[in-house]
């Protein structure tokens, strides 16, 4: 399969400038750029007449099994019913502009397969399993008066529970032998669970430690949710790679990220969507209101790790009918970033983050043929990037034209 753009602006993220030409695509791979490139036989010619080729997006933060914001509900659900509508969200969030995503607990390797495949339409899917956390932390999704659990992997859910350094390295090792690309930890409280605190720290140091050994071990690495700056901090100095959330950070938080060079993927668009639409997509009332701890902090945790010098990756972390905003968090960080800074992130940035710089996030020769042609410029005004129904024209997957 070949596919030719002509008459294109071509963008190198690295440098943030476009180079005017054709881009050829071939077996899947970006094969060169220039100007009046050859059509091999058999080539799909498509003229671009001047529009803008931008990376195919990376969504580091996402739940594509998270059919409902009631995430508790999950494991009494068919498995088969969860897929179906995983798929269904899938084909969604590449249709928006989205060609890979990292899963940040629920999906598996039955769905990152089956993707792989052709079974299923949607973005490359990067996926950890099951995400490790404490007895009452931010995965045990058990009201006051439960006590059985059940973390039979046939089970659908976004967790499982370990308690102790050896049950720890245990489960870590167990999502590592299923295939995980990362380790997901659960380093605080959160909105969605109920029976913390979100300013509770969770798993001791000698835990995460453990964890964080196991993903090394594989070559892997550890994801950790936590918001409170004693949160975050114990968990870079336990030496994880990325901070999902992270919007009650310090600068002692921003010393740490540059110091052990790890990421942080801020997901502020969805406590815009919870705190709009939450109740109605199954988040309990009790949750709801938690919302309000870290919602106006977000933006502000953002702007200190920028101008930081933080590495930054665009996340999401959408929930139930809320994955249609996915969009919007496009919109949310031109407030605080330039618009390249905010590209970046959802490009190069997490293409860094999972261990794939210069085979995703760009359209260097050799690359992954993923990109998006535009017809307005997302580095005048990211927002174009939000709009994808009025602004994409065209979604490239492998070199395939997918939407």
């Amino acid at each position: 399969m070949s596919l030719l753009l002509r008459n294109v602006r071509v963008l190198d993220v690295e440098t943030g400038e476009y180079a005017e030409g054709d881009l050829r695509c071939a077996d899947g791979r970006v094969a060169e750029t220039g100007t009046g490139l050859r059509a091999p036989d058999g080539t799909r010619v498509i003229d671009g007449a001047g529009a803008y080729v931008v990376p195919g997006l990376i969504d580091a933060h996402v739940h594509v099994t998270a059919l409902t914001a009631d995430l508790g509900a999950l494991p009494a659900m068919s498995p088969s019913y969860v897929t179906a509508h995983a798929a269904r969200i899938m084909g969604e969030t590449l249709a928006r502009g989205f060609t890979t995503v990292r899963d940040n607990s629920g999906a598996d390797f039955g769905l990152a397969d089956a993707q792989a495949e052709g079974l299923i339409r949607g973005p490359r899917l990067l996926f950890c399993g099951k995400a490790l956390s404490q007895t009452g932390g931010h995965a045990d999704f058990r009201g006051r008066g439960e006590h059985l659990t059940d973390d039979h992997p046939c089970c659908a859910g976004v967790g499982r529970i370990a308690d102790g350094v050896a049950a720890v390295r245990a489960a870590a090792r167990d999502e590592l032998r299923k295939g995980a690309s990362h380790v997901k930890v659960m380093a605080s409280g959160g909105v969605a669970s109920p029976t913390d605190r979100i300013d509770s720290t969770q798993y001791s140091t000698e835990e995460l430690r453990a964890i964080v050994e196991e993903a090394e071990a594989a070559n892997r690495y550890v994801a950790a949710h936590a918001y409170t700056a004693r949160a975050v901090n114990r968990a870079l100095e336990a030496g994880v790679r990325s901070i999902e959330h992270g919007n009650l950070i310090d600068d002692r938080s921003v010393e740490l990220f540059l110091e052990r060079e790890a990421f942080l993927v801020p997901t502020l668009v969805t406590y815009w969507a919870l705190k709009e639409e939450g109740r109605a997509f199954g988040l309990s009332a009790a949750s709801w209101h938690k919302v309000d701890a870290v919602l106006e902090a977000g933006l502000t945790a953002l702007e200190r790790a920028a101008r930081g010098g933080v590495k930054l990756a665009y996340g999401t972390d959408l929930l139930g009918g809320m994955q249609r905003h996915q969009n919007h968090e496009f919109r949310l960080r031109r407030e605080v970033q330039s618009p390249l800074d905010v590209l970046r992130a959802a490009t190069t940035g997490a293409a860094e983050l999972v261990g794939m710089a210069g085979e995703i996030g760009t359209l260097a020769a050799g690359a992954h043929a993923d990109l998006l042609v535009l017809d307005a410029d997302p580095l005048e005004d990211v927002g174009v990037l939000a709009e994808p129904g009025r602004h994409l024209r065209h979604v490239v997957q492998a070199g395939d034209v997918v939407a």
